[in-house]
């Protein structure tokens, strides 16, 4: 069948213009600026209704003027999916979670019912777990939402499979899709099938390449690395930087000369990248090089013991200069604004170094004692600060502890740990056990009011301890009469993280209790809604989880 397209010589006025457009000129000017055409049925009408009028008339005139013109191409067959079905009752809970819009409540009220769209990560999530694959009729507002969430993309693409890649071909609105996805949706050759590997990596979309790297690294990570070895010279900056990064997974001493290559490259970010991923590997000639110079920066002071039981102090030498085998390293000369060049230098240096590198240096001592040495003239901070930078990169579990310290600890933190962002990163270097027993100490010392950014580290659902000293602290906060939208952000985590198994012990805390002196009028109103909320949120997960068991 013929589609119909518009016959360029309908609809022209007396001078050989274009009605339509005539009409689309007065429209933008106004019937004030410019006269419609008077209509034929009643010339005495008002302007703008005349107007209206016309545009109807001519309307009618395009759509009888349409010529015949040969169809489009069907599209293909929309790809099977060889998932299992999603029972009957996920599907409804699917539609209702999709549904759900965020309602916009003054006054910090957000009432008792659940906050559905914060569910449906989770909900993805279990799905995703038990490899369902996504009802057809509901990939539209499943796309819609990822569309307008980045946070749900990876989790709502794997649910949504290969169907979800066949729509966004067809709406220019979900061609998110294809971007978000590994390879844009393209099928990689067998890891095996060497001719096809090589094949793809040199004739395929940057998007392909990346997936491939990505795959191969997981696999076989030497023949990712020769890869990229093979076209490196011709590659663009950028494209190098992004194959680079993709050595990070599996990365191992083997790396190490193809990164020193690096080390030279004409970019300075992939300079500066290679230098990382060296300093990773604790065996690297890069980080014995950082060693060596970290190590001429500080120095063990045995004349100057500290009051508290004689041990050493430690004394600091910055840099003098950013010479240019430091820069080759990696050691960004130019330091931010309103930083000294000299203390930038030598956090860079400290960063990179070896944590192993102190524990030789000062005797064997352990991290714990390293940290507690007291540090010369002011320099604790910048060298504690840059002991943190390396144990995260290096994932040491000993000194992240070192530098946390105990959660019970006045400075609520440890020596090292001189941000609440730099202790979360820390704890996410311990194991989830220990990391939710270390948030539970400092909430239980130090309340709410710094906890929210290292609860976000925290294992989901959150252990018993965490979760029950998360509740205490909520009750607490009641008691002083505080209103509860001052811990929304911790609540609402609360909703999403603490087990569904924690309901029932939260059923004392639904009833209004009695408000304090000096409390916020109405406080304890708000708290019951508040835990009712909470409860009603805890048992909607138990039942999504319930629907979703196979």
């Amino acid at each position: 069948m013929d589609s119909p397209t518009p016959d360029s010589t309908a609809g022209h006025g007396h001078a050989g213009a274009p009605v339509w457009e005539d009409l689309v000129t007065t429209a933008l000017l106004g019937t004030d600026r410019r006269t419609p055409p008077p209509s034929a049925s009643a010339p005495d009408r008002e302007a703008p209704v005349a107007l209206l009028d016309a545009a109807a008339a001519e309307t009618v005139r395009r759509r009888a003027g349409l010529r015949a013109a040969r169809s489009a191409t069907r599209p293909e067959r929309a790809p099977e999916d060889p998932r299992r079905p999603l029972p009957v009752a996920a599907a409804r809970r699917l539609a209702l979670l999709l549904a759900d819009r965020p309602g916009v409540s003054g006054g910090g009220r957000r009432g008792t019912a659940p906050d559905l769209m914060e569910l449906l990560p989770q909900w993805l999530a279990l799905a995703n777990a038990h490899h369902y694959a996504a009802p057809p009729e509901a990939l539209p507002a499943l796309l819609d939402a990822a569309r307008g969430r980045t946070d749900l993309r990876p989790a709502a693409l794997t649910f949504a499979g290969p169907r979800a890649l066949w729509l966004a071909r067809l709406n220019q609105e979900w061609r998110f899709a294809l971007r978000a996805t590994p390879g844009g949706g393209t099928t990689l050759p067998h890891l095996e099938d060497a001719e096809k590997v090589r094949q793809l990596w040199q004739e395929g979309l940057f998007a392909e390449r990346v997936s491939l790297l990505g795959a191969l690294r997981a696999h076989a990570p030497a023949t990712a690395r020769e890869l990229v070895a093979s076209t490196w010279a011709t590659e663009r900056a950028e494209d190098r930087l992004m194959f680079l990064d993709s050595l990070r997974k599996n990365l191992t001493a083997e790396d190490e000369p193809f990164l020193e290559q690096a080390l030279a490259d004409r970019s300075r970010n992939v300079r500066a990248t290679a230098a990382e991923l060296l300093s990773a590997l604790p065996g690297s000639a890069l980080a014995a090089r950082m060693a060596v110079r970290a190590g001429a920066c500080v120095a063990v002071d045995h004349t100057a013991m500290d009051q508290a039981g004689g041990t050493p102090t430690l004394t600091v030498e910055a840099p003098h200069e950013c010479d240019a085998s430091m820069e080759r390293d990696g050691v960004i000369a130019k330091a931010p604004t309103g930083r000294g060049e000299r203390s930038w230098w030598f956090g860079q240096l400290v960063e990179a170094a070896p944590l192993a590198t102190w524990q030789d240096r000062l005797g064997g001592r352990t991290p714990e004692e390293i940290v507690g040495l007291t540090v010369a003239d002011d320099w604790q901070s910048e060298l504690h600060a840059a002991w943190c930078r390396a144990a995260v990169r290096q994932r040491d579990a000993d000194w992240s502890r070192a530098l946390l310290g105990t959660p019970s600890a006045p400075e609520a933190g440890g020596p090292g740990a001189v941000s609440l962002a730099e202790r979360a990163k820390l704890l996410d270097t311990l194991e989830a056990g220990e990391r939710a027993e270390w948030v539970a100490g400092f909430i239980a010392t130090h309340g709410l009011s710094e906890a929210f950014q290292l609860l976000g580290v925290c294992a989901v659902p959150w252990s018993a301890p965490l979760g029950r000293a998360v509740v205490d602290a909520l009750d607490i906060a009641r008691d002083a009469g505080s209103y509860p939208w001052s811990f929304s952000g911790v609540m609402g985590l609360a909703e999403r993280c603490l087990d569904p198994s924690e309901a029932n012990r939260l059923d004392g805390l639904l009833a209004i209790p009695e408000e304090p002196e000096n409390a916020s009028p109405g406080a304890g109103g708000y708290w019951a809604e508040a835990f009712q909320r909470l409860v009603t949120t805890l048992r909607l997960r138990a039942t999504l989880a319930e629907e979703l068991n196979p």
